[in-house]
Parts: structure tokens; C-alpha cells; sequence
């Protein structure tokens, strides 16, 4: 069990503003984000977050836009201060013109 000590210093915060925030920035014309969600994470060695974006084409067929975001957001180097994107997956929603975006943080 970790104990509280005044040396040491405070947990980062969570990065999901940044990370929507530089996910724009990298979304294709034509399709747009909506409102994002997160939740805390955490494994036997890593805390972290688990980042939810889901997103709304425009025009287009939804699995080629997939594949293509998959490829392009997998090669990205994000830069999050005090954390490490470790997995990003892009899948097909319900509706045949809506994608999500699930981005894993975890702290450095």
C-alpha cells in the first residue's frame, strides 16, 4: 500500500481534455466528434484512464473511414505530460455513419 507523504508529488491529472483536444485536431473533414467520456483504469501495474469518443460521419462508408483513422491515430506520438497513450481502437457503432474512438492513457 502506498502511503500519503508531503515530498511526494501529487498524481498528475487526468490528461482527456488535452487528448480530445489533439484528437481533433487529427480527425479527417467530414467527421466530427461528439461529447466524450472517460473512465478511471487500472491493471496490476498501471493506472490510467479509459478515453470514449464517439463520432459522426458525414459522407462516406464507415468501415474504409475505420480502417484509414485505425492506421492514422495508431502512428500518431501524442504528447500527454505525465502520461502514455498505450492503446488506441477504432470501431464501427451501431448506426452505419458512426464510429468510436477508445484511446487508453496510463500515467508515466
Amino acid at each position: 500500500m502506498m502511503r500519503w507523504s508531503p515530498a511526494r508529488p501529487p498524481r498528475p491529472g487526468c490528461p482527456h481534455r488535452r487528448l480530445r483536444h489533439l484528437l481533433i485536431r487529427e480527425l479527417p473533414p467530414g467527421l466530427a466528434a461528439g461529447a466524450s467520456t472517460f473512465r478511471p483504469w487500472a491493471s496490476a501495474n498501471f493506472v490510467g484512464a479509459r478515453h470514449i469518443f464517439p463520432c459522426a460521419l458525414a459522407t462516406g462508408e464507415a468501415e474504409s473511414m475505420r480502417r484509414a483513422l485505425q492506421a492514422r491515430l495508431g502512428a500518431i506520438e501524442w504528447r500527454l505530460p505525465g502520461h502514455i497513450v498505450a492503446d488506441v481502437v477504432v470501431e464501427c457503432g451501431s448506426d452505419r455513419q458512426a464510429l468510436r474512438i477508445k484511446i487508453l492513457t496510463v500515467e508515466d
